[in-house]
C-alpha cells in the first residue's frame, strides 16, 4: 500500500491495466502517463518518488536517447522496481539502464494466452546476459520442425508444456497450428536454452527473412542498429527480391530527421559491417520520421513489410 506505481504504458492494454488494477486495489498510489514522453517520465519519477513501474524497451531506448545533461537533471533513485516485457531488450540497453537506474529491472516473456511465463531478475540477467528467464509457468521446451525437442544452445520454436489450455476465438487453424504434436503450444518465437534453463529469444518466426537460401532473424539487426548514436528506432524486414527471394531492408527513425540521406546509410552500413556478417547487413536503408508503433511499444512491422511487398507488385504490374 505505500507502493507509488507509475504507468509509461495506456492502459487500453491488457499488462498496463491489470498492473494498475492490482496495484490500486493493494491500496497503492497509481501514476498514469496519458501519452509517453521519455522527459516528462523522469520527471514524473522525481516528482512523484515513484518506486515501482512496468516498462517497454522502447521506452528505455527513448530516455537512453535523452542529452546525458537532461537524464543527470532527474532524481530516479526512487525506483525499486521496474519490470519490463513486450518486447526483448538489446542488451546494450539493458545494460546501460542497469547502471542508470541500479539492478532493480526485473523482466518476463509471456503472452495473453497464458501458457506460459518466464521471470529474471537483474542479478540473474547479468549472469545470463540476454536471457528473459526461467520458466514460473510451465515447462520450456525447444523444438525443431518436426516437433521434436533440441539439445541445449539449439535454436528452434519455444514451446510450453503444462501451462494454461486456451484457444483462439473462432479460429480453430490458429489454435492447431500453435499446438503441436506433444500437446505443447507456443506463441510462435524462436530462441534457445543454455544449461541452467535459461530462455534467449531470437525473433518471431514469422518475421524471419530467408535470403538466397539463408535464414535471416531481423531482431539480431534492430537491436545493433538501435544503440547506434544516430537512431531513434529501427525496423528490419524482408522485402522482395528477384536474384534472392527477399532481401533485407533497414527502416530507419532518425534522432533527427534532416540527417537522413546518403551520408547516414553510409555510416549505418560501415557501423553494421563491424558486428554483423555480410548476409545480414541491409542491402536497403530507407528513413521515416515515425515508425508505426502501438503506445505500448508494439512494433507494426507487418504494416511495414506488407507496404513493401505491396509496392513491389504495383512495380511489376507497371512493368
Amino acid at each position: 500500500p505505500d507502493s507509488i506505481y507509475l504507468s509509461p504504458a495506456p492502459l487500453y492494454h491488457a499488462a498496463p491495466l491489470r498492473w494498475t488494477m492490482c496495484v490500486h486495489k493493494l491500496g497503492a498510489t497509481v501514476v498514469v502517463m496519458e501519452k509517453f514522453d521519455p522527459e516528462f517520465a523522469l520527471q514524473l519519477i522525481e516528482k512523484h518518488k515513484a518506486d515501482v513501474g512496468q516498462w517497454v524497451p522502447t521506452h528505455f531506448v527513448r530516455m537512453l536517447k535523452l542529452p546525458e545533461e537532461t537524464r543527470a537533471k532527474y532524481d530516479v533513485s526512487s525506483v525499486k522496481c521496474a519490470v519490463h516485457a513486450a518486447a526483448p531488450c538489446p542488451i546494450p540497453i539493458k545494460e546501460k539502464m542497469i547502471e542508470w537506474w541500479g539492478p532493480v529491472l526485473s523482466e518476463y516473456y509471456a503472452g495473453s494466452e497464458g501458457n506460459g511465463f518466464t521471470f529474471i531478475n537483474s542479478e540473474q540477467w547479468l549472469a545470463h546476459k540476454g536471457s528473459v528467464g526461467t520458466a514460473l509457468i510451465g515447462i520450456i521446451r525447444i523444438c525443431d520442425e518436426d516437433g521434436n525437442e533440441v539439445p541445449p544452445r539449439t535454436e528452434g520454436t519455444v514451446y510450453f508444456e503444462g501451462g494454461t489450455a486456451f484457444s483462439y476465438h473462432n479460429d480453430e487453424e490458429k489454435t492447431a497450428d500453435a499446438t503441436n504434436k506433444h500437446g505443447w503450444t507456443t506463441l510462435g518465437d524462436v530462441g534457445w536454452v543454455d544449461e541452467d534453463g535459461f530462455l534467449y529469444l531470437t525473433d518471431r518466426k514469422s518475421f524471419m527473412i530467408i535470403s538466397g537460401g539463408v535464414n535471416i532473424y531481423p531482431q539480431e539487426i534492430e537491436n545493433l542498429l538501435v544503440t547506434h548514436d544516430k537512431v531513434a528506432d529501427a525496423a528490419v524486414i524482408g522485402a522482395p527480391d528477384e536474384d534472392m527471394g527477399e532481401r533485407v531492408v533497414a527502416v530507419i527513425q532518425p534522432l533527427d530527421m534532416n540527417a537522413a540521406g546518403d551520408a547516414l546509410r553510409e555510416e549505418l552500413t560501415a557501423f553494421l559491417r563491424q558486428h554483423l556478417s555480410g548476409v545480414k547487413v541491409p542491402r536497403q536503408i530507407d528513413f521515416r520520421a515515425e515508425l508505426p508503433r502501438h503506445p505500448t511499444g508494439k512494433l507494426y512491422k507487418r504494416l511495414l513489410r506488407d507496404e513493401y511487398w505491396e509496392d513491389a507488385k504495383k512495380a511489376g504490374a507497371a512493368a
